[in-house]
């Protein structure tokens, strides 16, 4: 148990990290200053949890009880503005790094949810919201219209891992199995819909 929950401590880093990887990724497309790096990386890194815990009335919120994540999304976002060059296509790298980070957060924000006594189908929505609006703030802020909003298969894969997990966990699955099954779930929908192209249907105005 301990050593998963080691494991659990560094995949809540590398989730912020990856999100924060994501916002400072659309910074470099904007061409923004090291302090933008910055800013945009912490938004990406903490918005969606940040919007979890407001909404569940946890305050303070998470990342001002650990410096450790404000420490890792603004080294992160330092670390983009001096390589991001290096990176042929950013905005695939950046999908990616998305995917990694929809992963993790919308079965970790469900997790959180569920312990704070939050009712299971509200679980599901908090967890899609933590794994999510990170991505929103960052597209608003960089003047983007939001993943989110888009065709892509995104805020569904979130909604699939979280209710995977939420499922699994009401019908006594091990915390740790269900938890793992819930981010390969989401990851694997918005894996595949990044590698073969996979969109939603969008509205086409006609005609009656």
């Amino acid at each position: 148990m301990i050593g998963f929950e080691t494991l659990l401590r560094w995949l809540d880093l590398a989730g912020i990290a990856v999100f924060a990887a994501s916002g400072a990724l659309v910074a470099s497309r904007k061409q923004l200053d090291l302090v933008g790096f910055m800013l945009i990386a912490a938004v990406t890194g903490f918005g969606g949890g940040t919007v979890r815990d407001l909404l569940m009335g946890r305050t303070p919120v998470f990342w001002l009880r650990d410096p450790a994540l404000l420490a890792v999304a603004s080294a992160v976002g330092v670390l983009v503005f001096f390589t991001a060059h290096r990176i042929e296509n950013r905005f695939r790298a950046l999908l990616w790094a998305d995917a990694v980070g929809l992963a993790l957060y919308a079965v970790l924000g469900a997790e959180i949810a569920l312990v704070g006594g939050v009712a299971p189908w509200a679980a599901v929505l908090l967890g899609v919201a933590t794994a999510t609006f990170g991505g929103v703030l960052r597209d608003v802020i960089c003047n983007e219209i939001p993943l989110l909003l888009r065709k892509e298969v995104y805020a569904l894969a979130a909604l699939a891992g979280a209710a995977a997990f939420v499922l699994l966990r009401m019908h006594g699955i091990w915390r740790d199995t269900a938890l793992l099954a819930g981010m390969a779930l989401c990851f694997a929908i918005r894996a595949a819909a990044i590698a073969r192209g996979w969109s939603l249907p969008a509205y086409v105005a006609r005609r009656d």
